[in-house]
């Protein structure tokens, strides 16, 4: 039941990018060309996202929440701006910059057919193999 509650909530997720165009690279490019063809519209999508989250992320960190089936959601403790922080926060901007694509919206466009998807998946799990390795396997 776990799995199925899982799956059902990834393909509302999976809808819901559809639909507001963040699995889209074009539009997520125009998004970021602001010196071009600039498209505001992903910062609504981004704007009511945060909306929505905002409050019970913020229960979330003040009280420990549990799942439906009783487990600890445990959240990051660290809050602490580092070297490892800051260049993997550009290597992602510089890939979404690059491809108008970012993790979850990459499975999407796979799901509706997009086979150059492949490459940034790819590319993505072996920039996760190469951290892992480069970390020592501690991540």
């Amino acid at each position: 039941m776990k799995n199925l509650l899982a799956f059902a909530f990834g393909g509302l997720f999976s809808v819901g990018l559809m639909l507001s165009g963040m699995s889209n690279p074009e539009k997520v490019l125009n998004f970021l060309d602001i010196a071009g063809q600039w498209d505001p519209s992903l910062a609504f999508v981004m704007a009511g996202a945060i909306c929505v989250a905002f409050i019970p992320f913020q229960r979330a960190v003040r009280h420990p929440l549990k799942t439906v089936y009783g487990e600890l959601i445990e959240l990051p403790k660290n809050s602490r701006l580092d070297a490892k922080l800051a260049a993997g926060s550009c290597l992602f901007g510089i890939g979404w910059g690059i491809a108008g694509i970012c993790p979850a919206p990459g499975f999407t466009l796979i799901g509706l057919g997009h086979y150059q998807a492949v490459y940034f998946l790819a590319a993505m799990f072996a920039g996760v193999w190469m951290h892992r390795l480069w970390a020592g396997g501690n991540s």
